[in-house]
């Protein structure tokens, strides 16, 4: 009767101890999966979007920063050398402290 206690204690210890391991192996297997997925998406070339964008514009130093940083936010820079902001939302709204549109 002892040893079957024995058994039984052991063999339900084997069982808890084998789930906290596949548990552990679960997370890891989901982490790895999200912080593959976070960095799929392919990064714009911010410098040549902006140089291409700011070309035309009367202070292209200046107009290339404030691009740059909008790009480096957004991820996306809007076609041509301005307008066009409806294709990316994100740079669109982004705005100064003073409420005038940051990104040319």
């Amino acid at each position: 009767m002892a040893i079957s206690k024995a058994l039984f204690a052991s063999l339900f210890l084997s069982l808890l101890l084998l789930e906290q391991v596949q548990s552990i192996h679960t997370n890891q297997v989901t982490s790895n999966a999200i912080s593959e997925t976070a960095y799929s998406y392919q990064k714009l070339d911010c410098g040549g979007a902006c140089k291409a964008r700011c070309r035309l514009s009367s202070r292209p130093n200046l107009c290339k920063r404030a691009c740059g940083t909008c790009c480096a936010r957004c991820n996306c820079v809007p076609p041509g050398t301005s307008g066009n902001t409806e294709t990316c939302p994100c740079y669109a709204n982004m705005t100064t402290h003073g409420n005038k549109k940051k990104c040319p």
